[in-house]
């Protein structure tokens, strides 16, 4: 889906691009995206002197649950020594989270193509479970402890 944007991208910029192709949900639930990812980028970095890349010009990229899974490979790498730091991350309408689909960012673009706020939720119920039967809980914010919506609070608030 992303050949062209990545082969633009590439011409353009005179950058190498490499473009992971990793299982899907739901036949394929969490974490299989994320090891896909994961292993790939590691792979790369591992063999940067192959590919002819300056090692700290390496850069994670994705949008949307793609944007979820750039986000996770770079903390996952940032703590490692064995491999070339990431120079950065660049995300593009991440998923970043699934704690609440309330956040006004949502209610703002609730109408707005190409990822309404119903289907948003869906995704990620898709992708964490491969069951979507609970979406009515999770757009209620019902499928959250209160403890828990406490403790994460500092990062998932509208304030």
């Amino acid at each position: 889906s992303h050949d062209r944007i990545c082969q633009y991208i590439a011409k353009e910029s005179g950058w190498l691009v490499v473009s992971v192709g990793y299982r899907l949900a739901p036949e394929h639930k969490y974490p299989a995206a994320y090891e896909d990812c994961l292993n790939a980028t590691e792979h790369f970095l591992q063999h940067l002197e192959h590919y002819g890349v300056d090692p700290a010009r390496v850069t994670v990229c994705g949008d949307s649950a793609g944007g979820n899974l750039a986000a996770a490979v770079s903390q996952t790498l940032a703590g490692r020594s064995d491999l070339p730091r990431l120079r950065a991350q660049v995300l593009i309408y991440p998923g970043l989270q699934a704690l609440d689909f309330n956040l006004p960012s949502y209610h703002q673009n609730r109408g707005v193509p190409l990822l309404f706020r119903e289907h948003a939720a869906f995704c990620a119920l898709q992708y964490v479970t491969g069951d979507a039967s609970n979406l009515k809980e999770v757009l209620e914010g019902s499928h959250i402890p209160p403890d828990m919506r406490l403790k994460y609070r500092r990062w998932v608030s509208p304030d």
